[in-house]
């Protein structure tokens, strides 16, 4: 879910003012890398972001494109978000829908993986919704159809979720062709990579860049702030519970 640290300071006068509202009615403000992630999406940047679990990288990922939909009011797949696992796009649509409807606003969310029906795969392709939550398998069968310049024309925005966990293994190759295939569509299209804190940011930096540079000043590093420290707690027993 999003996460933001409760502040009595005033919001940010770039965010726009359903998300202002949105923010203040909790006595929440966006943590600086997600107001980072915003300023590098006006500016046409790519951007990694590093941050630790529980500090708000899916909301960061994510609101640049909210913001640029709730403005423009822009129809099409504007944003196509890429998961490891189909089960956290499940989520995550979960995550996006309550505030989006919070809102008013006038974006449409949709899932699309191995187990989304036959007819709702082919409404999709024909009229597609403003965000894509899918995976690099089912990416990789939607540009495999001819028309899928059609489908992609108007794409702005690429975020991949967990890249950590998959920037090294045979499904990020297949995924990087498909970024390369998408950009070929839109030269301008948006790389966004949210990321764990990682020994090596630089291979990550690299992986996003059109180019395969570590150093592409089209890609920003953003750095997270930690999260919420977790609460833990474990039951006790009177009585001896037996490993086995």
């Amino acid at each position: 879910s999003p996460r933001a640290m409760a502040a009595p300071s005033p919001l940010p006068a770039t965010l726009p003012e359903p998300f202002q509202r949105w923010f203040a009615a909790r006595g929440w403000q966006p943590h600086a890398h997600q107001m980072e992630m915003l300023e590098a999406a006006r500016a046409g940047d790519s951007a990694l972001l590093i941050a630790p679990t529980g500090g708000g990288k899916t909301l960061a990922g994510f609101l640049p494109s909210l913001a640029e939909l709730a403005e423009s009011g822009a129809g099409g797949l504007h944003t196509l978000y890429i998961s490891p696992l189909k089960a956290l796009a499940v989520d995550i649509h979960r995550n996006l829908t309550q505030p989006i409807e919070e809102m008013g606003l006038e974006i449409t969310v949709e899932t699309r993986t191995g187990d989304t029906p036959q007819s709702k795969r082919i409404r999709q392709r024909q009229k597609p919704p403003n965000l894509l939550l899918t995976t690099p398998e089912s990416l990789a069968l939607l540009l495999s159809y001819p028309d899928a310049p059609e489908v992609f024309q108007r794409i702005s925005c690429v975020v991949v979720d967990e890249l950590h966990a998959l920037y090294n293994s045979k499904r990020g190759e297949l995924l990087a062709l498909g970024l390369s295939r998408l950009q070929a569509i839109n030269p301008a299209l948006r790389r966004v990579g949210l990321s764990a804190t990682v020994h090596d940011p630089e291979v990550l930096h690299a992986w996003l860049s059109p180019e395969g540079k570590a150093g592409d000043p089209r890609v920003r590093r953003v750095l997270g702030r930690d999260g919420a420290e977790p609460e833990v707690e474990i039951l006790t027993t009177r009585e001896r519970l037996p490993w086995s």
